[in-house]
């Protein structure tokens, strides 16, 4: 008895230490973040004001990274990325541009054009010095409602935009999409509602979660936390997506995000195994997701993006 007791404990007692193998933690930047010798340098443009006729009475900023092997007689790739003044920071946690000068240097993404936009802001003039770090007023209109407005700003303006002057593909597979929180499923939005455009996402620490649901209004606006049920009842989109999230993100009013993220994940596999299940011919959804250690903060999303780039366009090579 007291044999078969010991045992008991100790399994219970090693559950925590198994599960927590699945957790990264501790991470930080990588030498991907950071100039390298012998790395041809791209050049970071920007910021540029524009003022969106989709999106009525904002002003937002964006700024282009042009790689040093961009050819304008070739489409080059594209990925954009949401919150733009902390995504193409040199001093930030994410340090997109950087990330992209290194991967594509060692032929681990191809040569692509980075588009990184700020959120709106409800003026006339885009007020910098009085923002810094801090969110645009329109960030939660743009990046957590569920309805196209936003894809259709991005699809519509912002990519014509830089197409007048840069040669970019028409391939939706050579696109990519990412952010993080809010702008994380700003860019699940958009691949969700033109999978003919986007087809690569990078996701962390999403915001699946209520913020945008409206019930007060009618029609009922519909919020990040609904995601997971679409994905299961809808027809599979061609959506290959990284997934990061921590297991100290945010519980809040508007949900749990380490769960929200969790049951996207659950959703994803849902609908790839019923598909299967049902001989549904079509796309399945290609994803893969990192735990890790941290809180709601751009650390670990900007430490992994390295990674999650080179695991997007992997299928690719």
């Amino acid at each position: 008895m007291k044999k078969s007791l010991l045992f008991l404990l100790t399994f219970l007692a090693a559950i925590p230490i198994f599960s927590q193998n699945d957790i990264r933690a501790n991470l930080e930047l990588t030498a991907d973040h950071f100039p390298q010798e012998g790395v041809p340098k791209g050049e970071l443009k920007g910021p540029f004001n524009f003022h969106s006729k989709i999106i009525e009475g904002t002003v937002r900023q964006y700024w282009l990274y042009i790689p040093a092997q961009y050819d304008a007689s070739k489409p080059a790739s594209v990925l954009v990325f949401q919150d733009g003044y902390r995504s193409r920071h040199p001093e930030g946690s994410i340090r997109a541009p950087q990330v992209m000068e290194n991967l594509i240097a060692k032929g681990e993404m191809p040569i692509a054009i980075g588009i990184f936009i700020s959120p709106g802001n409800r003026s006339e003039v885009y007020p910098t010095e009085d923002l810094g770090w801090s969110n645009p007023n329109n960030r939660a209109q743009e990046y957590d409602a569920m309805d196209d407005r936003y894809s259709r700003f991005i699809v519509d303006e912002m990519l014509p935009l830089v197409a007048k002057d840069y040669n970019l593909t028409n391939d939706p597979n050579q696109r990519a999409i990412g952010g993080t929180s809010s702008g994380a499923i700003a860019a699940f939005t958009v691949a969700w509602h033109r999978p003919d455009m986007f087809r690569k996402v990078y996701s962390g620490i999403g915001s699946y979660v209520s913020i945008g649901f409206r019930p007060e209004e009618s029609p009922i606006k519909l919020g990040g936390q609904d995601y997971p049920a679409l994905i299961r009842r809808e027809p599979i989109r061609p959506i290959r997506i990284f997934i990061q999230d921590g297991i100290n993100d945010l519980s809040n009013e508007w949900g749990n995000w380490f769960l929200a993220n969790k049951q996207m994940v659950s959703a994803l596999e849902y609908a790839n195994g019923n598909g299967d299940k049902n001989n549904t011919t079509g796309p399945r959804y290609q994803h893969t997701h990192v735990w890790t250690d941290g809180k709601h903060s751009d650390k670990d999303p900007g430490a992994l993006l390295p990674e999650g780039l080179k695991w997007l366009w992997e299928e690719d090579k």
